[in-house]
């Protein structure tokens, strides 16, 4: 029997879906359309087949979603990853957490990041350009509006330009929404 994980993790859990994915062999052709990019170029997921149900939404969804984490220049990959787990921190989206986590582990090479985020959260002993880039995206998550000029000049300090900077907020606010999706359509499950 399968349960819900509650607790923070690198670990990618399974996600199971609370609205039945679309089935790929009795798919409309407008689905299997929507299908043919997915995200991060990989296997399509049961998330991806649960947001099929509506083809023009992932149509338009699963393009911008690989602009913003993998187009090349800008903010590194390893750093976008790092965006997306403070959105996700803050949103308590246990299963993106774990994905980008596990992403950002792969890049770097380095897990002792992720487990201080995820022990101290904001407070994590980070180096100086890490810090700054989760603390913007715990801050952006957590209240868009109180996000301010200060808060660019910081990441300017820090040797950010304005495409990393752009690349930071369209990566954190791309997992705001994300985490609501994956919140209301299913939840992270341990099958061991």
């Amino acid at each position: 029997m399968s349960r819900i994980i509650r607790k923070f993790t690198t670990r990618v859990p399974k996600w199971r879906p609370h609205v039945v994915p679309v089935d790929l062999e009795t798919a409309t052709e407008e689905q299997r359309t929507a299908l043919s990019e997915t995200p991060s170029n990989t296997k399509i997921s049961d998330y991806v087949l649960v947001l099929a149900h509506d083809p023009e939404a992932l149509s338009a969804r699963t393009p911008l979603f690989n602009g913003i984490m993998y187009d090349a220049g800008g903010l590194s990959r390893a750093e976008r990853e790092l965006g997306a787990v403070a959105a996700s921190f803050v949103n308590r989206c246990i299963y993106c957490a774990a994905v980008h986590a596990s992403r950002y582990n792969q890049i770097t090479k380095d897990e002792t990041v992720m487990q201080k985020v995820f022990l101290d959260g904001e407070a994590a002993d980070l180096d100086a350009r890490s810090k700054a880039i989760l603390e913007f995206g715990v801050r952006l998550s957590q209240c868009p509006p109180q996000v301010g000029q200060a808060d660019i000049e910081a990441l300017r300090a820090l040797g950010l330009d304005d495409q990393e900077i752009l690349d930071l907020t369209l990566a954190t606010a791309l997992f705001g929404w994300a985490n609501r999706l994956m919140h209301t359509l299913g939840e992270p499950v341990d099958d061991r």
